[in-house]
């Protein structure tokens, strides 16, 4: 009897993996596959780049910490149809500024300054945004789109869970070979797989339209509210081995080094972390299957594989995008924490989604100081 609880516990483990490192498919492909289908990028430079980052992540954290496009970054150059130098030198500017900051100890400073509150904070405003952007993606096929969500939500009451999101896939890419319709991507153009350098005039223009837009984000999901998250759900491991330095150093060291190479801007982030982790995923397994997954489409890209991604539908992936959200926005503290956490927690969100994420965050910070001044005005009075 123990055999099989142990033969069952190591199938369940190992589904998990693999089912934890697709997991965060609603975020990756829909803007590397822009990229490609909308801009004409080149696919092996982008697969490449995501493959080497996940590779190196799974040995230097031996965990299931994600590996992502810098959002902003990625649907700017898509939406305004920017050059792949404006992409290069936004994620090599990138690297420089999060390499600055984590080897001078700034990045230390600033994690210092936010409360547990304030991450709770901006990881609700993003969870609703990549809720919504989920929602988006699935409006053109409604149906598919709830299915597969009810599917993957109501698979966590499930024993064998972990193999509820290729499931999912699976069948959406069936469904979408029997409707007769269009795939949701087109990736028969592209251009060829070259090492290029920005021009001085695509760096100028990337520091403003790019960089500044990215940076408060990248500093606080990818960076800060990382941190927090990986260090709840694997206290086992050292707190040194998840601090805020260390994913600053990983991500610009990567960045850095992969732009000139045709890599677009990547990050870790902390959605990302949350589904992945719903799936299953526990260690290195997972970006390692993942990153060899991405290694093996930059190597063998051709029209065979393009089919096979493109057509994944686009409702699918949004259902994938919002479980993200979803595990992204909860959070305990909304039952057992104090009115005034709770109270720092729907400013600062609000905030974040009003105006922008450095808004919220200075919000936040700010809120935090005044209940600390009014906590020490109190203990001087008595």
């Amino acid at each position: 009897m123990t055999c099989k609880t142990n033969r069952f516990d190591s199938v369940n483990q190992y589904s998990g993996e693999f089912s934890g490192a697709f997991a965060d498919l609603g975020t990756f492909l829909p803007l590397a596959l822009g990229l490609i289908a909308l801009n004409h990028f080149s696919p092996q430079g982008i697969f490449m780049g995501f493959g080497l980052f996940a590779l190196f992540t799974a040995f230097f954290y031996r965990r299931p910490i994600p590996v992502q496009p810098m959002k902003v970054i990625t649907a700017l150059v898509i939406a305004q149809g920017l050059t792949p130098g404006m992409l290069q030198a936004s994620g090599m500017m990138m690297g420089i500024i999060l390499l600055i900051l984590a080897y001078s100890g700034a990045i230390k400073w600033m994690a210092k300054q936010l409360s547990p509150a304030i991450s709770i904070g901006i990881q609700l405003a993003i969870g609703i945004q990549l809720i919504w952007m989920g929602g988006q993606m699935m409006s053109q096929t409604w149906l598919i789109g709830l299915i597969a969500f009810a599917l993957l939500f109501g698979s966590k009451f499930l024993p064998l869970r972990y193999l509820a999101m290729p499931l999912v896939i699976t069948l959406g890419i069936v469904w979408q070979l029997n409707s007769g319709t269009a795939p949701s991507f087109n990736l028969s153009s592209y251009s060829a797989w070259q090492f290029s350098w920005p021009s001085m005039d695509e760096w100028s223009s990337a520091a403003g339209l790019l960089v500044l837009p990215q940076l408060a984000l990248t500093l606080t999901n990818a960076v800060i509210a990382t941190s927090a998250m990986a260090k709840d759900k694997f206290p086992q491991d050292a707190k040194e081995k998840f601090a805020p330095e260390r994913f600053a150093t990983s991500s610009g060291w990567a960045n850095l080094l992969l732009a000139p190479f045709g890599a677009t801007a990547m990050c870790h982030g902390a959605g990302g972390l949350a589904v992945q982790y719903h799936f299953g995923a526990r260690t290195w397994l997972a970006p390692t299957i993942f990153g060899t997954s991405c290694l093996l489409i930059a190597v063998f890209w051709g029209q065979g594989i393009a089919s096979i991604l493109s057509l994944i539908p686009l409702a699918v992936l949004g259902s994938l995008l919002a479980i993200a959200g979803t595990q992204l926005a909860w959070s305990k503290r909304f039952i057992d924490g104090k009115p005034f956490c709770i109270f720092v927690i729907l400013s600062t969100a609000a905030i974040c989604l009003i105006v922008n994420t450095a808004a919220g965050l200075a919000v936040g910070v700010l809120l935090e100081m005044g209940r600390r001044q009014w906590h020490l005005y109190s203990d001087l009075r008595h």
